[in-house]
Parts: structure tokens; sequence; C-alpha cells
């Protein structure tokens, strides 16, 4: 991996993994987004030292990058004597309590079921993957979705949530 085209393939391909690892160390989309930018700028720049597999590399970079930005951000917090206004309206507060009554509803489920379901929801994989990860078979995978969907559907909130697309 040493020309700009294998950078590129590789930004293609780990981007939107990049994304979600910085999205779960900092847990906002925006400062995710700039992180993974960050991190992808700097391996550039040392791309042609970057061995056969620059995962290790990348990711150094990019926990390494976090935790600069947490420690420079917390030095520079300041202390208030006032509360910020927080500016909610009645939509948003419904949606955010059917989110997370689905999330409780989620967490509920057994945990075979809740990964199946998450992985084929949230991480949009298809069954032959999920069965990879999961360590199963594609039948199973698709009787515990159903299994899953079936106990969601029984929880009031959950059965909520999932007709209203949250």
């Amino acid at each position: 991996m040493r020309d700009r085209a294998d950078f590129e393939r590789y930004v293609e391909q780990r981007s939107a993994r990049l994304l979600r690892t910085a999205y779960l160390l900092c847990r906002d989309w925006a400062t995710a987004e700039d992180l993974t930018q960050t991190a992808l700028a700097r391996a550039w720049l040392a791309w042609r030292r970057v061995g056969a597999n620059p995962d290790p590399y990348v990711y150094r970079i990019l926990t390494n990058t976090h935790a600069s930005w947490w420690r420079r951000r917390w030095r520079n917090e300041v202390a208030t004597g006032e509360l910020p206004e927080t500016a909610c309206d009645g939509d948003t507060a419904a949606e955010i309590g059917t989110r997370e009554a689905l999330r409780a509803a989620l967490a509920a489920l057994p945990a075979k079921q809740r990964a199946v379901i998450v992985l084929r929801y949230f991480a949009d994989l298809p069954d032959e993957e999920i069965s990879a990860i999961v360590g199963c078979s594609v039948a199973t995978v698709r009787s515990q979705a159903s299994r899953a969907l079936a106990k969601l559907r029984l929880d009031p909130a959950a059965r909520a949530a999932i007709q209203t697309g949250s």
C-alpha cells in the first residue's frame, strides 16, 4: 500500500467503519466526522511508511487524536453559574421518548436476537454476513430475527416506534 490509488481504495472501503468507531469514541457525529477526516489526513502523510495492513496504524491515529482532542477540550472548559437553555419542542421530546423505549425493548432481547436485529437493521448487513459474525447458520439468523421482531411487536412502546419508523 504505497500509492495514491491504494489510499483511495482504503478510504472508500474503510471510511464508514472508521466513522462509526470515531462516533463510539466521542458520541457526537460532527466531531466523529472531523476526527475521521483528521485521522485519514495524517495517515495520508505517512502512507508510504504504512505496511500492508494499514488498519492498526489508522486506528491508532484515530484513538490518539481523540485522546488529544479530549484533553485539549477538557482544559478549556469553563464552569458557569447558569445552565444553558435547552430548546426542545413537543415533537422532539416525543421522538426521544420513542427512541428510548425502542432502546429499552432492544436491551430486553436476548443477546443473539439483539445482535441479529442491530446487524440487520442498523448495520444493514445481509443474513450471510450476520451468520458469519454471530457464528450460526443463515436459517438461525432468520429465525432469531423473526422471534426478536415478534417480541418487539408485543412491547407497546417498541411497536409504536416500529410503526412510526424511528
